[in-house]
């Protein structure tokens, strides 16, 4: 299989070229595609300083995650593909396992789960949000995810770029999950560890998001 990442960055000067590092050493990923979504500050710079076959550059004007993913979409050329935010919330080292269930060809999308994986304590608020959320999405669509809002969601190329996503900010997440749901798609979960931020440490989602989340959820069950 042939692997590509997806890499929105917006500010994120201080960590994305640890992240860019990482991701060159897994060797399953042979496409980096590095999304600039109109950084105002020296994260450009940074990953300029990398030297990598694997890495693709882009740059657009801010328009939020989605947007960013959208557009990175369009520019990969793997069979599979996975997001990678540009923080060190989540760890590349934990890929390898993410594909074993795809390898084996027993599923064709595996999500990485924050919550059943070893991980720092949550901020109180966004842990409620995370519940209520999965919670929602569990009981409209009959199932029992224990992570939907998670970075790290693997499938086929093509059928990433069927699902039409609308959605420019965080509520792709949502979006994503619910559109792969209707389908009757069963998502595989594996635990992933997870290093969460605080709003000091450049944490960019609010509870504004997690309202539009539900909203999201909601109009896609029942439209």
């Amino acid at each position: 299989m042939k692997l590509s990442v997806i890499v929105p960055v917006y500010n994120e000067q201080a960590t994305v070229a640890q992240v860019l590092k990482k991701l060159i050493k897994v060797r399953d990923i042979k496409e980096i595609i590095v999304v600039n979504d109109g950084s105002t500050d020296k994260s450009v710079r940074e990953i300029n300083k990398l030297k990598s076959r694997k890495i693709k550059l882009f740059s657009k004007k801010n328009g939020g995650k989605g947007s960013a993913i959208k557009f990175g979409l369009s520019k990969v050329t793997g069979d599979f593909v996975i997001i990678q935010d540009a923080d060190l919330e989540y760890d590349p080292d934990d890929i390898p396992a993410l594909l074993e269930p795809i390898k084996k060809g027993r599923v064709k999308v595996v999500y990485g789960s924050r919550f059943t994986g070893p991980h720092s304590n949550l901020l109180f608020w966004h842990k409620v949000g995370n519940t209520l959320l999965n919670l929602v999405i569990n009981l409209l669509y009959n199932t029992t995810m224990s992570d939907m809002e998670t970075c790290y969601k693997v499938m086929p190329t093509r059928l990433l770029r069927s699902l039409n996503i609308k959605a420019n900010n965080f509520d792709m997440e949502p979006e994503i999950t619910c559109k792969l749901l209707r389908q009757g798609i069963h998502i595989f979960e594996v635990p992933i560890s997870y290093v969460g931020r605080d709003f000091s440490q450049g944490k960019k989602i609010t509870w504004v998001d997690g309202i539009e989340a539900v909203r999201v959820i909601v109009s896609l069950r029942f439209s």
